[in-house]
């Protein structure tokens, strides 16, 4: 299988600030080490964005932030607002929940337009926007059906999970996420990923984007599996394996 380098890793890692007990001084050094390791993005609460864009700024690492965190159950004039007032304080990218209520309902409607309006004001910045779906709370048809409606709306990725519902990512949610989607949108899984076996994993299976707050834990690891030549990419065909026989 093809040699991966550290980089390799470190480009699918959004590290994760979130926690809500998160101190000022454990928010300062997770920026460090975003920094450190130069992470795709760090993602953090609304009102830590200004002070993450100063802490990383000439980094090339992003600030992602949560808009509507974590029930997606706001007006979606309150997101837009969430979202544009994120913008403005220096966020890169943008992971909005979806109305979970309504999808489960069958107000599809009401989903793909909650989407769309807080997409169309961050694609007018270059922002790109996640949605998170919070598959725990959902039937396989549910996640589907979410995956059409984030595309119809011209999200740029779908997402897993929060991390702080019932259950986090799973390989199977994932692969059928990716299985549920064109090219055009990209797969981001979040909640319980804690490894970097884990995160070879699911990039086996076109994910393209990792949430974690074990991010020191996995890139070590890549670091020493890089210099004694192990770091590789792994078969795709032995984790669907792996899925259909959980299944």
């Amino acid at each position: 299988m093809k040699r991966l380098t550290v980089f390799d890793i470190a480009e699918m890692i959004d590290h994760s600030l979130l926690r809500p007990t998160l101190t000022n001084e454990e928010f300062q050094q997770g920026i460090e080490l975003a920094r450190k390791y130069k992470m795709a993005t760090c993602c953090v609460a609304p009102y830590d964005v200004e002070r993450a864009y100063k802490g990383l700024n000439g980094s090339g690492v992003l600030v992602s932030t949560v808009i509507d965190f974590p029930h997606g159950s706001n007006m979606t004039a309150a997101k837009v607002y969430e979202a544009q007032l994120a913008m403005d304080n220096g966020a890169s990218s943008l992971d909005m929940v979806l109305a979970i209520s309504r999808l489960v309902s069958g107000e599809y409607e009401y989903v793909e337009q909650d989407i769309h309006q807080v997409v169309e004001c961050a694609h007018a910045r270059d922002i790109s926007v996640k949605v998170i779906f919070e598959n725990c709370f959902l039937t396989k048809e549910m996640i589907v059906k979410a995956c059409e409606l984030t595309e119809k709306a011209g999200a740029d990725y779908v997402k897993t999970s929060t991390g702080y519902g019932g259950g986090g990512a799973t390989l199977a949610d994932c692969y059928l996420m990716r299985q549920s989607t064109s090219e055009k949108v990209a797969v981001k899984a979040a909640g319980g990923i804690r490894t970097l076996d884990d995160v070879l994993a699911y990039r086996a299976i076109g994910t393209k984007m990792i949430g974690t707050r074990a991010s020191a834990a996995i890139l070590d690891e890549a670091e020493k599996r890089y210099k004694d030549g192990s770091l590789s990419e792994v078969d795709p065909s032995e984790v669907i394996a792996k899925i259909n026989t959980e299944e």
